[in-house]
């Protein structure tokens, strides 16, 4: 609960912060550095290959000896670890470099952007190497479930960057000065991170660590490889899509897209807190429960995935234009159905939270890595041909039928018969009921929402209201007397013992 409390807190203050920042972006600077920002970081995520997965790996690996607190096997992992990302780091330079002399064939640069193509791209790839150095130790942190230490850290770093990036913004202009101010930001935060913990758990740091025996190598490359090919998949499936709409149409569309992506990414982030802070918990409740014990909180998780991603989704779907209009200005509103296909995709992806969270800390990675790059050469294929005629929409919703055809049913099914070692029918059957409620929640918020047209920061303020209250209305209508339910009335319940019975123990103290 801290961990989710650190993250959602300090991810709100940051995004209310984030989103002044773009606004002063947008102000100062032309629409194309919008663009070139989208494509780099596209370009720039498909070279994480690099990690290979191994992060994901060694963090599954670390949950039973930090649980029975082998302190020795934990430190034979770490010491594998930083070896693992210091080669992992080169790698990606290197391939970045690499990248380097075909940029001009990828993206014609326009007048408005003065820097040199090379090295803006040097920049956003030194920020992406330099995190490979430091971050296993973060890692360590996560998998302690002291994720709200990393979370907290990386929140203050970034508030105050992007109050620092404002400033030179309004004073020079300057998209170079903006990039390196994020650049001190990334090197700080990160060598704070790995020096905290050090001070905390010095033992991590033992350079007379025995190697790794070899039973352990074995399984960290076979789970190694099963990552690496679902990551690359993923890659492809997740992280192309600025690079083929500039392809057809070019980095002013990706730029004004992005508007609407980068409010999509701020709701991902923020439920992501949740399942990101109870990640470490629920490895190491899989550590030492059985299976039904697992099965029954897989349950309740799942119950607060839809919860949360119906939610976001009718958001997206009926408020985001009204967000672009008042934040960036009517001429970067999209058509209609840009957010209806935008949120189609969200929804599929945050449906998978729980499922993925699940595979994950079970460690049952083999499963699901070929059917991913079925998704990837559907998507690919489907958005080549739709996007040349159909643009962004075209685009978007060949992702989503890419990932209903294959994963959205595979994974759960894989859960299922190898991780829980039951039938997957009760799943789909619920999938089906959260659907039906999703689209109940959508007829009554577009009969709600369509009549409003008052003025622009009315109509957000409005709309906003009623895609919060109407969903969260009839889920508790629907869902209200469940088992599943009942969970979180003892969560809470607990939550509030844990409360009062601190205040009390500082009364007594007093």
């Amino acid at each position: 609960m801290r961990n989710i409390a650190v993250g959602i807190g300090g991810y709100i203050v940051n995004t209310l912060l984030g989103f002044v920042c773009r606004i002063v972006f947008v102000r100062f600077l032309p629409d194309d550095y919008l663009g070139v920002s989208g494509f780099f970081s596209n370009i720039l995520s498909m070279l994480t290959i690099a990690e290979l997965g191994i992060g994901i790996a060694i963090v599954y690996a670390l949950y039973k000896p930090i649980a029975e607190n082998d302190t020795e096997k934990v430190a034979s992992l770490m010491q594998f670890f930083g070896k693992a990302y210091r080669i992992i780091g080169v790698v990606t330079a290197l391939l970045g470099l690499a990248v380097a002399p075909f940029l001009k064939y990828l993206v014609e640069m326009p007048d408005t952007i003065t820097e040199s193509i090379y090295f803006l791209y040097a920049v956003f790839l030194f920020n992406q190497v330099i995190a490979y150095f430091f971050s296993y130790r973060g890692s360590f942190l996560l998998a302690s479930q002291q994720n709200y230490i990393v979370t907290g850290l990386s929140y203050v770093a970034t508030i105050l960057q992007s109050i620092l990036q404002m400033v030179f913004l309004a004073l020079t202009r300057s998209y170079l000065s903006y990039l390196l101010i994020q650049t001190i930001g990334t090197v700080l935060y990160n060598v704070v991170v790995y020096i905290i913990a050090y001070k905390k758990y010095p033992y991590i740091a033992d350079k007379k660590a025995k190697p790794l025996d070899t039973a352990t190598k074995r399984t960290l490359f076979r789970n190694t490889r099963d990552l690496l090919l679902t990551r690359i998949s993923g890659l492809f499936v997740n992280n192309t899509d600025n690079i083929i709409i500039t392809y057809f149409q070019g980095l002013l569309t990706t730029g004004i897209t992005s508007n609407y992506t980068l409010f999509i990414s701020t709701l991902t982030t923020l439920f992501s807190q949740v399942f990101d802070g109870m990640t470490a918990s629920i490895g190491n409740h899989n550590a030492l429960e059985d299976n039904d014990k697992r099965y029954e909180m897989f349950r309740f998780i799942n119950l607060s995935n839809f919860w949360l991603y119906s939610w976001g989704t009718v958001g997206i779907i009926f408020v985001s234009s009204d967000l672009v209009r008042v934040c960036f200005g009517e001429e970067f509103v999209m058509s209609p159905a840009i957010p209806v296909v935008l949120a189609i995709n969200f929804y599929l992806v945050g449906m998978q939270s729980a499922v993925w969270t699940y595979m994950q800390t079970l460690g049952i990675f083999h499963y699901g890595r070929l059917i991913s790059f079925v998704t990837a050469g559907i998507k690919i294929a489907l958005s080549i041909l739709l996007g040349a005629d159909w643009g962004v929409f075209g685009i978007q919703i060949s992702t989503a039928l890419a990932r209903i055809v294959t994963d959205v049913w595979y994974s759960p099914w894989a859960l299922y018969k190898y991780g829980f070692r039951k039938k997957s029918a009760p799943f789909f059957g619920r999938y089906l009921l959260y659907l039906l409620v999703l689209c109940a929640e959508c007829g009554v918020c577009y009969l709600l929402c369509a009549p409003i047209a008052i003025h622009p920061v009315v109509d957000l303020l409005l709309k906003f209201l009623i895609c919060s209250i109407v969903p969260n209305l009839i889920f508790l209508l629907v869902f209200g007397r469940t088992r599943d339910f009942a969970m979180f009335k003892k969560a809470a319940g607990n939550m509030l013992d844990i409360v009062k019975s601190k205040f009390t123990a500082k009364g007594k103290t007093a």
